[in-house]
């Protein structure tokens, strides 16, 4: 199997996120090597070694993606035998020639605590953790989205990605087999009809997901799980509340399709 090293002198999370966003485009499987925080000349050789070592039984050198401010740590990196990719320096030098700015390079600089932003996220983060499952109904009006569908669609990692990664206030409430005999917007939620969005998911997969946490139940049965989506999708047609389907999709996924509906304002940088 080919390699793929992702480098920085940082977290090496924008080596990662470019790397694996061009990877995904082949169909081919690669074992895939993160090192972030190659800081020094010494730890760039000794990645420099790894990376010479990682020829595959086929002779097929490793693919290398990486970002440096230190120009000698690249030329360690460069000269070894995987073959390497610089995402920095090829937009920065086409981005340098088109607004007339010199680069200011500086270690650490994308993924460093902004202060302003990082209070937002913790804030946030907590804010999801108290107002999971419908556990807390006084805190709506902080709230900027509330995740509404039935138990295991999505809505609690939903809400703490939006929360981590965009310092955006989630709640979340529940619909719960008591709620389908006659499906309505709880009392709580009605002042904050605005701020809803809706989850659903295919019986099936939803029925599987359950299954895994109480086999064999009422809860995980194929029936209840067609008899509860049915409903809430009726509601969210009905009160004409956003909603998307989760099965197909990852949290990072639904978390973007929810930002570009709703158009959140991201508190990220």
């Amino acid at each position: 199997m080919r390699t793929a090293f992702y480098i920085s002198d940082g977290t090496a999370i924008t080596a990662e996120v470019f790397g694996h966003a061009t990877l995904s485009l082949f169909p081919v499987d690669f074992k895939n090597i993160t090192i972030p925080f190659v800081e020094t000349i010494e730890k760039a050789l000794e990645v420099k070694n790894q990376i010479d070592k990682a020829i595959s039984s086929k002779g097929e050198k490793p693919l290398v993606f990486y970002t440096f401010v230190d120009h000698e740590l690249t030329d360690i990196i460069n000269s070894s035998n995987g073959v390497c990719y610089d995402f920095l320096t090829v937009f920065s030098d086409q981005i340098e020639k088109e607004i007339q700015v010199e680069p200011v390079p500086r270690t650490h600089r994308t993924h460093s605590i902004h202060e302003k932003s990082y209070d937002f996220r913790i804030d946030a983060v907590n804010y999801a953790l108290a107002n999971d499952d419908g556990a807390n109904l006084k805190n709506y009006d902080d709230a900027d989205i509330i995740l509404v569908g039935v138990s295991r669609s999505g809505k609690t990692p939903t809400s703490l990605y939006l929360a981590l990664q965009y310092g955006i206030k989630a709640a979340n409430y529940p619909f719960t087999d008591d709620d389908m005999d006659d499906l309505k917007i709880p009392p709580a939620l009605l002042p904050h009809k605005k701020k809803l969005f809706g989850l659903t998911i295919k019986p099936e997969r939803l029925s599987a997901i359950r299954n895994e946490r109480l086999a064999n139940s009422k809860y995980a049965s194929i029936k209840q799980c067609r008899i509860e989506v049915r409903e809430v999708e009726m509601l969210y047609k009905t009160h004409r509340i956003p909603y998307l389907n989760s099965t197909q999709h990852s949290v990072e996924e639904i978390s973007a399709k929810i930002l570009a509906e709703t158009g959140l304002e991201r508190r990220k940088y």
